[in-house]
């Protein structure tokens, strides 16, 4: 059995790849386990010296890399270039500054009733982390995590999508390349069996991204061990457009953010709340901005490419018939594009959007934009939030405070004011979902701590030979009273000056 990789702009054949079994799975967890002792303990420094070889790797050979990425997936070679390359570096720069003082042990400030201790934070590595990673941004997506847990010093098994299996390729060659020790980092390509039987496998963490239902089921799997598990998963995400938006701009970022990766991209806006009183002049710029969009291949110079997965153009098609069927109006678009090969889909907009069509209540992922109009900013947010998914979002207005405030309401795990988009490509801002977007952070420090667990440590100075809290009891009760009514009373002092008494 193998995966056969088929061109989403001709139709073409590409190649085949290779399915890993149960059985070679299992083997891979054996080498990571083993190599985890000796990645756990090998110095910060020398970790991030390692991974650091793939920022010049990326560098030197960026445009080769994002061909192939773009042969694979279909996107425009800008999209390759800037959204699955351009971010790995800068996260390694970040964490490069900054892991030493993410990962170190912390002093806290420890509490008078605990004298002469010493309080500590520390975090140290899961262990064996599965990463398993989809097909939307097939580098980007898999390459944050799996670096993210290697600087925290975990060894990974990354599992790349069996629908972009080129680019799977190409991470495994880059890993390969720098040098780390035997079983630290492992690319496993295959299909959904090949995932499943990493769910079932002997390891310490799952980072899954990827759609609600396969997350489920991930979620399943590590309940049986249990270990933890995070959930990166869809989004529906709303852009309210207030009275006083800046129009040319918001309509430019919605075609932006609602077409970049031919919308298959949990973060693409894919509902757009208009107040009605700027949603007719909103409404013209919108379409004005779409019928310039170029649909085409890398080699094409064009805006927006065609569907990654073929599965896709039939849930896209499904949500706009159904969208017409209860009474939205097709604007511009609607259907795949068929005077070519390929797997191509018009930019679509349609209007009259409410809940109850799938359009609305489901992940379209596609080039479609759906308009809503509300009667003010306060119907936008109350309809923005009522909503099963929450990741990211976005304002619009000229009132840098007032945006800030609505930003600050909306029920999602980021959201921007008069931009789209960026925020989950800014290397100190931890990023995620709430409700049925998932739940777990990472990129900021958090793109570390997440890979680590937390331990406490208090430390004795062992001057006395025992503590007034141990055996014997006996006599200590008209002393312990006291201290129980001080606490009780706030009076912190007289608490204290009891408690010494105990310790003699």
């Amino acid at each position: 059995m193998v995966i056969e990789k088929w061109s989403p702009v001709t139709g073409e054949k590409l190649g085949e790849f290779p399915i890993a079994s149960a059985e070679e799975v299992e083997e891979a967890v054996a080498r990571a386990r083993a190599a985890a002792p000796g990645w756990r303990e090998t110095p910060l420094e020398r970790r991030l010296e390692l991974l650091m070889k793939a920022k010049a790797i990326i560098i030197d050979e960026g445009s080769e890399i994002a061909r192939q990425i773009s042969e694979d997936t279909g996107k425009p070679l800008v999209d390759s270039l800037m959204t699955e390359l351009m971010q790995v570096p800068l996260f390694l720069d970040y964490y490069a500054k900054t892991a030493g003082k993410v990962l170190a042990r912390k002093k806290i400030r420890t509490p008078i009733l605990f004298p002469g201790k010493a309080s500590y934070i520390e975090h140290y590595p899961v262990g064996v982390v599965a990463v398993i990673s989809p097909w939307n941004f097939p580098f980007q997506l898999a390459v944050v995590p799996m670096f993210s847990a290697l600087i925290a010093g975990n060894c990974v098994l990354l599992k790349p999508s069996e629908v972009t299996p080129i680019t799977g390729q190409l991470i495994d060659e880059l890993v390969a390349r720098l040098g780390l020790p035997e079983g630290v980092c492992q690319v496993l390509h295959g299909d959904g069996s090949t995932g499943a039987a990493l769910t079932r496998a002997d390891v310490d963490k799952i980072f899954f991204t990827g759609s609600v239902a396969t997350g489920k089921k991930v979620m399943k799997a590590a309940a049986e061990k249990p270990i933890p598990v995070e959930l990166e998963l869809g989004g529906k995400d709303a852009m309210i457009v207030c009275h006083d938006a800046p129009l040319k701009r918001a309509a430019k970022a919605a075609v932006w953010g609602g077409l970049i990766n031919c919308g298959q991209m949990c973060t693409s806006v894919e509902r757009l709340f208009v107040v009605e009183s700027v949603y007719e002049r909103f409404k013209r710029e919108l379409e004005r901005e779409v019928a310039k969009i170029k649909v085409g291949g890398p080699d094409e110079d064009a805006d927006m490419g065609p569907i990654t997965f073929p599965p896709q153009l039939e849930t896209i098609e499904r949500h706009i018939e159904d969208a017409v069927e209860k009474g939205a109006t097709l604007l511009r678009g609607g259907s795949r594009i068929k005077d070519r090969d390929g797997q191509f889909f018009e930019p679509t907009v349609l209007e009259g959007i409410a809940p109850g069509m799938e359009i609305y209540d489901e992940e379209t992922f596609g080039p479609v934009l759906p308009i809503i109009k509300v009667k003010d900013e306060e119907e936008a947010l109350r309809m923005a939030n009522q909503h099963k998914y929450g990741l990211t979002g976005s304002v619009w207005t000229r009132d840098r405070k007032r945006g800030l405030e609505l930003a600050s309401r909306m029920e999602c795990g980021q959201a921007m004011v008069n931009d789209v988009v960026l925020s989950v490509g800014n290397p100190v801002l931890p990023f995620g979902g709430v409700k049925s977007s998932g739940f777990g952070r990472y990129h900021g420090p958090e793109g570390l701590l997440s890979f680590t667990h937390q331990k406490a440590i208090m430390v004795e100075r062992a001057y006395l030979d025992s503590e007034p809290f141990w055996f014997p009891y006996r006599g200590k009760l008209p002393t312990m009273e006291k201290i129980f009514t001080h606490l009780l009373e706030g009076n912190l002092p007289a608490a204290v000056v009891n408690l010494l008494k105990l310790r003699g």
